[in-house]
């Protein structure tokens, strides 16, 4: 018994077993201030699903060599391009969050090929440059989305008659399209189905490419450059491989996630979108050099779960003034900080 306790341990990691007996404590508490766990355990389902896909392109970026991918704003920016001119076309429906995402994809492709490129040159500095192209894009497209020429009226200011609106909603086009798609209510919790069906086919589609002969290369270019190219591997083709991959699923995952949100917001909004998939997979338990599907699963769950219920219970446990507000950002960038910390992981 001691021997599977300890294997479980082994297992799970010490940074998974402090983060999980954390969100118990914080159940615990939701239960004793008789907060609405229906809603709650609801809200952390939708979470789960709307940010999966950003985590799960974590994935390709730290297989392939180059680490965690801060430069996710990139692909995030191509997404929401693809999602802009999926409104400017017209469409509405699953049409529109479809063409949206086969949009983005071609204009996610070409700057990830571009963005691999970068990375290939800076070997050993791929977090850090990946965070100041991430920066660099998104101030760089607060000048793109006022010149762009964009004529539809739900997009574009109203008065002025050109540039982006900072918030675009979704209402009329496929506002939580795939939330409601096949949901079942079970008591109070109501299972967003089609988002975590969606979720889980690109992790299924992600699981296939990486047994593939282009995924088993790429896998053995991070694990061990030398040996891959004593193999005939190209290193650099592999690296290039997975930033493009990265780049593309930022751009599908940020649709999914306004899908789910209900809005596209512009200009500083995607600024640290990179961190909390870099958070997830870290509690979930990979590192900067490992990092398997079961990773993106557990870590985006937890991590959601936490945001989630931490905070009702954070403003239970502090209500005067502005200090819930406070513990609402103490506890959220607590999460982030903590996982960073993590970046050795479990293997």
């Amino acid at each position: 018994m001691k021997e599977k306790i300890q294997s479980m341990v082994q297992k799970l990691g010490i940074p998974r077993i402090i983060i999980i007996c954390f969100l118990i404590s914080l159940v615990f508490g939701a239960f004793t201030f008789q907060l609405p766990l229906g809603s709650l355990t609801t809200d952390t389902l939708i979470r789960f699903g709307m940010n999966g896909v950003l985590t799960l392109a974590m994935v390709p970026c730290i297989l392939s060599g180059t680490g965690m991918n801060f430069g996710l704003p990139l692909g995030i920016i191509c997404g929401i391009l693809g999602g802009l001119i999926s409104i400017e076309m017209n469409l509405v429906g699953f049409k529109a969050i479809f063409a949206a995402m086969l949009i983005s994809i071609p204009i996610s492709l070409t700057a990830g090929y571009f963005y691999g490129l970068l990375l290939n040159k800076v070997k050993g500095s791929e977090m850090m440059v990946g965070t100041y192209v991430g920066f660099s894009a998104v101030s760089l497209m607060c000048i793109g989305w006022l010149v762009l020429p964009f004529k539809n009226g739900e997009i574009i200011w109203p008065i002025a008659g050109k540039g982006l609106r900072t918030t675009i909603a979704l209402t009329s086009r496929y506002d939580k399209i795939l939330n409601k798609l096949w949901a079942i209510k079970i008591g109070g919790v109501e299972f967003p189905t089609g988002l975590i069906l969606f979720f889980f086919l690109c992790c299924f589609v992600m699981w296939l490419f990486l047994r593939s002969k282009t995924g088993v290369a790429l896998k053995a270019a991070g694990d061990n450059p030398r040996f891959a190219v004593a193999s005939g591997i190209n290193v650099d083709r592999a690296r290039l491989i997975g930033t493009i991959l990265s780049t593309i699923l930022g751009g599908i995952g940020i649709i999914v996630y306004a899908q789910s949100f209900g809005f596209y917001q512009l200009y500083q909004a995607p600024l640290y979108m990179g961190f909390p998939p870099v958070a997830a997979i870290l509690i979930g338990g990979a590192s900067i050099k490992n990092a398997k599907i079961s990773h993106v699963i557990l870590g985006t769950f937890l991590f959601q779960a936490l945001l989630t219920i931490a905070l009702p219970v954070a403003n239970k446990l502090v209500t005067e003034g502005n200090l819930s507000e406070v513990a609402r950002i103490i506890v959220s960038n607590g999460i982030i900080l903590y996982a960073l910390t993590q970046a050795g992981g479990g293997e």
